[in-house]
Formats: C-alpha cells, structure tokens, sequence
C-alpha cells in the first residue's frame, strides 16, 4: 500500500483565486477549472462576462492534463507533438466524447513528482491562459511550501 496525496478543495480554491487575480491584472475574462487526479471538478469559476463556452472548455483542458499527465499544448507542439498528423496520437482529441482537448490552457498538478490534479483556463489567447495557469500553481506551491511539498510550477509539464 502507498500513501497518495490529494489536492483538496481550499487548495484549488486558492489556485483558482490567483488564476483569476492575475487575470484582472493583465485584463482578460478567464474560467479556472481544477480538477481532481481522476479529472473530476473540485472548483470551476467563470469571471463575469467571460465567454459561456468557458466552463466546458477550461474541464476539458483540466481533464486532459491531469488524466493525460502533460500540459496540454504539448501533444501540438511541433516536431513531436503526438497529437499532431502522421504522429501516433493524432485524432485522440475526439477521444472521451471530444472532452480531450490539445491545445493551450491545460497543466497538470504534480506534487512531489506525483499527478493529483490539473488545472484548465480559457478565455484568454494562449499566452494569457499559460500565465494565468502558472499563477495557479506557483499558489499551490506558495501553500504547500511550509510543507516541504515541490509543486512543479512551469508551463511545460510532461511526468
């Protein structure tokens, strides 16, 4: 048997809470979704005005980095990306009835080299859904740092 770690619902509040704080900061209308390691939702909040397509958007990207352990950029990102054509991944975006998604705004939550979660963003270009994912987990960091806990933290994620 082996002890696992959990992110627990305050945790993603707090990571969601910073997600969007940096949103205000740079000006864009963001939904923050974090899920669990089975890529289910613990916390979802869409900014007033934020697009109504952001909710499904920002699990998907959450499911997918969590349950797939890599942000979700990476299967797109050329040469190798798996996701893209002639590579052995190509199509797995309409896998799990489309909810897996293969673009920017998706980044698993790993601490201690292990996957408990994931975090998604939409509503912003890419660059902004990247700097509003990594404000999430540099929270979660800045929670468990008292801990000893190591939250990875940068916006290329593969475990």
């Amino acid at each position: 048997m082996r002890t696992t770690v959990k992110l627990d619902v305050a945790e993603a509040r707090a990571m969601v809470a910073a997600a969007v704080g940096r949103a205000h900061e740079i000006g864009v209308l963001e939904t923050v979704c974090v899920v669990d390691e089975g890529g289910f939702p613990l916390v979802l909040e869409r900014m007033d005005g934020a697009r109504v397509t952001g909710p499904q958007i920002s699990w998907n990207k959450a499911f997918t980095a969590a349950t797939h352990k890599r942000s979700t950029h990476l299967f797109n990102t050329p040469p190798n990306g798996p996701a893209l054509p002639g590579n052995e991944a190509f199509g797995i975006q309409w896998s799990f009835e489309g909810k897996f998604a293969v673009f920017v705004g998706g980044f698993p939550v790993v601490v201690n080299g292990e996957v408990v979660g994931g975090v998604g963003l939409s509503g912003g270009n890419g660059e902004q859904d990247t700097q509003c994912g990594v404000a999430a987990l540099q929270a979660l960091q800045a929670l468990l740092q008292e801990q000893g806990a190591k939250v990875l933290t940068e916006a290329d994620i593969k475990v």
